[in-house]
């Protein structure tokens, strides 16, 4: 698993809390990702091994809300669950931080920890080919897990 250097590590952890609460907008296990304000986002080619959604009253640096991954079984879209803060995976999007916040019970599993890497391994490259035909530029990078 790749780790990011020192000055990434620390701004991953720049205004992380220890908990936050996730709004749920792609079940564990779901392929078709909706936007805050319920227009289509995406729809996977792959099912998603993990809960996806994001925190409200939070800003990324891509403007929407800061993304999240729920460990645990599947949740239904729209709910909302409150839970401890574990790792960041530190991502970039077309040229913006867009930090994901890893969320579930302590401690993470070296396991989990590997599930997420790879994840977000191959997230990054499908989200570099869909912000091609957005016609989106800038970086799209997976820079490593960073944990608490």
């Amino acid at each position: 698993m790749r780790q990011p250097n020192d000055d990434a590590r620390a701004a991953a952890h720049q205004g992380l809390p220890a908990q936050c609460t996730v709004r749920i907008e792609l079940p564990r296990g779901g392929v078709l990702k909706r936007r805050e304000d319920g227009r289509l986002d995406f729809l996977s080619p792959l099912p998603c091994p993990f809960n996806y959604g994001s925190v409200p009253g939070t800003r990324s640096g891509d403007g929407d809300r800061i993304d999240a991954i729920v460990l645990g079984p599947r949740l239904a879209a729209g709910s909302e669950v409150t839970l401890p803060v574990l790792a960041v995976a530190d991502f970039l999007d077309a040229g913006a931080e867009d930090p994901k916040w890893i969320c579930g019970q302590p401690p993470l599993s070296r396991r989990a920890q590997a599930g997420i890497d790879a994840f977000m391994r191959l997230y990054a490259l499908c989200k570099r080919q869909l912000n091609r035909l957005r016609g989106l530029r800038g970086t799209t990078l997976y820079r490593g897990l960073v944990l608490r």
